[in-house]
């Protein structure tokens, strides 16, 4: 396993949109561990593929710690099949915006497919943190990072912000 470097914004690799994977084998299973590695180095609870260069349709989470369940999370080509009309805010933060930090509304829950480190088909209705972190995550296989969902002044200002941070060192 291997820390890889994350990409921050604004690259606009953040802005691709990723590509399905034809299938699980050990060269994706290695990525995943690799993501895996980096999420926890960082430190952080989710990450998506394209978060560390590679254009693909995959995320790893582990929410321990946050009250869920203490195990590491793979999704392979994951699909929202419905959200709830109910919303909730949290206050998302994403290791390619490093120390920003903006309350975003999104479903409060959602039902997801997906493959899982095996190859696997997988169908899980998530609620809470877990809800919000997989549709934060999925949002990048899609090109979009939180900060989207603010106005383009807060956005240019977090921008800058990450920016001035990363010439700092």
């Amino acid at each position: 396993m291997a820390i890889r470097p994350i990409v921050t914004v604004p690259d606009p690799r953040l802005k691709l949109i990723s590509k399905p994977v034809e299938r699980v084998d050990d060269a994706l299973r290695a990525l995943m561990d690799d993501m895996l590695e980096t999420m926890y180095a960082a430190p952080g609870i989710g990450l998506a593929a394209i978060q560390v260069g590679e254009p693909i349709r995959v995320l790893v989470m582990d929410l321990a710690g946050e009250d869920e369940d203490p195990a590491p999370r793979y999704y392979v080509n994951p699909e929202i099949t419905w959200t709830s009309e109910d919303m909730a805010v949290y206050n998302e933060g994403c290791l390619s915006i490093p120390e920003q930090y903006a309350d975003i509304e999104r479903p409060a829950e959602c039902k997801v497919t997906y493959l899982d480190y095996d190859g696997a088909e997988q169908n899980m209705h998530a609620t809470g943190l877990l809800a919000t972190c997989i549709q934060h995550e999925m949002d990048h296989l899609n090109g979009i990072t939180f900060i989207d969902y603010l106005s383009s002044v807060k956005r240019n200002i977090i921008v800058r912000k990450v920016k001035k941070l990363e010439k700092a060192g």
